[in-house]
């Protein structure tokens, strides 16, 4: 295996932000990951898994390790609907293989960066659906067990963008393969408002294919959809999670809104809970589309995502994020969590 030294990380990530790895290794075999794990192991060097970079925040000094890159590919498309796809490939490579076969299920995912072997460790979801909801199995290497184990979609406790692979069992697992059990033939999902605006004049019902479409075109407007060149791309995505509270604190919430005379929407989640939107919190609190501190600032389309407006280092972006937090939690009284993965950086507390 190819284990390379002080390798650039900025621009393996979305951000564009990043130092060196002090080590850097590439696998495309399930073996080579086994082999980068025991070279890690056997020098006691601490070890990162990157994937597709989009949902990570690289600390300016960079990673003191070996930066393990998944480049598995292979998508298998598999009777009764299953999607079998290497934690490598594109996920939306992937969401175009089960459009061609008009399959649902993915078709509202269509446009987020990353890869597949990333979906099911942040449960990732967008305009109403999720993985979860699709996950059938997923294969993973155990670094405890120094084994290849499969889970169930019920054994990954999956949750609002989590997972056991984010959160309990943090670190454990290096996901190699994800099938996903989709719907031949099946209707696309139109239950997002975004998405029903978007068809409120149509007569027929859409194809998987014009939804996915859709879907970009939304992600294009709101500069969510990743384009070379265009500033709002360098990001890492939505920075913050839409925070689900109880309902008190929900009417509390849209108490401020009735005073200030704006509108509030709100979603239901589980348990008698409600959800948020934290980009509204944001904008109420005073950080508009294209606030910015130096080089940081937020999207002039879309208020969740943070971007580098060019030169940004982690510490701006950290900085902004902790300026918007504490804005939003003395507003409201609510504590925005984040989305990405940070290396070698925390947000303050």
């Amino acid at each position: 295996m190819d284990i390379r030294e002080n390798i650039p990380l900025a621009s393996l990530t979305t951000f564009s932000i990043g130092g060196p790895a002090r080590w850097f290794a590439e696998a495309l075999t399930e073996e080579q990951i086994v082999e980068a794990v025991e070279w890690a192991r056997e020098r006691r060097v601490p070890l990162f898994v990157l994937g597709g970079g989009s949902n990570l925040l690289v600390s300016d000094a960079g990673f003191d390790g070996l930066v393990l890159h998944i480049a598995l590919r292979g998508i298998e498309v598999c009777a009764d609907g299953v999607l079998s796809a290497a934690a490598g490939e594109s996920w939306d490579d992937c969401v175009d293989q089960s459009l061609k076969f008009s399959w649902a299920g993915l078709e509202c995912l269509a446009g987020i960066p990353g890869t597949a072997g990333g979906t099911p460790v942040q449960n990732v979801g967008a305009y109403g659906q999720e993985v979860a909801s699709v996950i059938e199995s997923v294969r993973a290497y155990d670094l405890h067990e120094r084994a290849f184990v499969a889970f169930t979609a019920a054994e990954c406790g999956f949750a609002y963008r989590q997972s056991r692979f984010n959160t309990t069992d943090r670190g454990r697992f290096i996901v190699t393969r994800v099938d996903y059990k989709l719907r031949p033939g099946g209707a696309p999902s139109l239950a997002y408002a975004d998405l029903k605006l978007h068809f409120r004049d149509w007569k027929t019902t859409p194809t998987l294919v014009e939804v996915a479409d859709a879907v970009r075109t939304i992600r294009r407007s709101k500069g969510m959809l990743f384009v070379d060149g265009d500033t709002d791309c360098r990001s890492a995505g939505s920075f913050f999670k839409n925070p689900t509270v109880a309902q008190e604190v929900a009417d509390r919430v849209r108490a401020i809104a009735d005073e200030r005379g704006v509108a509030l929407r709100v979603y239901p989640a589980t348990d008698g809970a409600v959800k948020i939107p934290a980009a509204w919190l944001i904008e109420q609190a005073g950080f508009p589309k294209g606030f910015a501190r130096g080089q940081a600032g937020i999207s002039s389309r879309h208020t969740l995502a943070l971007v580098n407006r060019g030169g940004a280092a982690a510490a701006d972006v950290l900085q902004l994020a902790a300026e918007i937090r504490a804005g939003v939690e003395k507003t409201f009284g609510i504590r925005l969590e984040p989305e990405p993965v940070f290396v070698g950086v925390a947000l303050q507390a």
